[in-house]
């Protein structure tokens, strides 16, 4: 029963994502693909892995002990902070901060989580902003 919970929570949490990215408005010097498109996409993978949970829940779920479930929080309250301070501090720093703690606590040593972070974040903004063009949140010293 508890899957299916979980499965309801999610669809419940792509339905409202996917309302938040409808109700954006789109201006005419919006790019090709727009706003809205990732955030549908993201809601869409969502609502589909949801619908499967609740379909086909698992026989005998075993749930996280505490500190598992205070790692997922910590992970989350990051997140939260990344969109928070997103613009203000800009793309590539947010990202590289956002994604040295993920890292580190997936288990990769902190120099590491320092290196690939780093790495993630430019790889990302030379995707998205470079050979794209997408606008991304430009922070203190202009990237």
């Amino acid at each position: 029963m508890s899957d299916r919970i979980f499965g309801v929570v999610g669809l419940l949490l792509a339905l409202g994502y996917a309302w938040a990215a409808l109700v954006i408005e789109e201006s005419f010097l919006s790019d090709a693909v727009g706003p809205k498109a990732f955030p549908l996409i993201i809601a869409t993978v969502l609502g589909l892995s949801s619908l499967v949970i609740i379909i086909k829940p698992d026989k005998a779920p075993e749930w996280p002990s505490f500190m598992r479930f205070m790692e997922v929080g910590a992970a989350i309250v990051v997140m939260i902070l990344y969109a928070i301070y997103l613009p203000e501090i800009g793309f590539v720093i947010a990202t590289a901060l956002a994604a040295t703690y993920l890292t580190w606590r997936l288990g990769t040593r902190p120099l590491s989580s320092v290196v690939s972070g780093c790495l993630t974040s430019v790889g990302i903004y030379a995707v998205f902003h470079l050979v794209l063009g997408l606008s991304l949140a430009k922070g203190p010293l202009g990237f």
